[in-house]
């Protein structure tokens, strides 16, 4: 285990029992609201017993702080992503905006403008487009659609799809790709008309 992990898994100890007594609350009461014995709470707080993953995390809700508080965490990298803009023969550029493998990938497009012939293409999974600057043209299946800035789409990839500039610009757009795509979606029913 990392020498740090330890010294802070060490330091938890004296952290609980201060949180304990600002917040002026027994070792009972504390046993009561966590569900860990009260001789464990005093064996992690006299530093007797090292905090297990399954204690803490009831402990920091008991405490109203985070598990990174409680064990007193050093601070993470920086969570910058470095943007590595792709450029792409017809003109085009793709910005990817995730850097973690797997799963959902969210990407900025910005496509030049042009009138140029639709290809669709499917593949599987789902998409999300959210328009940033310009107008976008989607063709989606049998239907061919004009994207305004602050509109969205949302489709099976499944479903023939192509997007593209009008000759009004470059358009930018955000796009979150992946296969389980619709749980990054908040699903909604639409009202019936009036």
């Amino acid at each position: 285990m990392d020498d740090s992990i330890d010294r802070a898994l060490d330091a938890v100890g004296p952290r609980l029992k201060r949180l304990r007594q600002q917040r002026e609350t027994t070792l009972t009461a504390l046993a009561e609201q966590t569900g860990i014995s009260a001789s464990t709470l005093s064996r992690l707080e006299a530093g007797l017993r090292r905090p297990t993953l399954e204690q803490l995390l009831p402990l920091a809700r008991a405490y109203g702080v985070t598990l990174d508080e409680l064990v007193d965490a050093p601070p993470t990298g920086d969570p910058r992503v470095t943007l590595r803009p792709l450029a792409c023969r017809d003109g085009s550029t793709i910005i990817p905006l995730t850097r973690r493998p797997g799963g959902i990938q969210a990407y900025k497009f910005v496509l030049p403008a042009g009138e140029a012939e639709p290809e669709p293409r499917t593949h599987e999974g789902h998409d999300w487009v959210y328009v940033l600057n310009g107008t976008l043209r989607l063709v989606l299946g049998e239907h061919d659609l004009v994207l305004r800035p602050g509109e969205a789409a949302e489709f099976d990839t499944r479903t023939p799809h192509w997007f593209g500039a009008t000759s009004a610009g470059p358009v930018e757009f955000l796009s979150l790709v992946g296969r389980q795509g619709e749980r990054a979606h908040v699903r909604v029913t639409s009202s019936p008309e009036p």
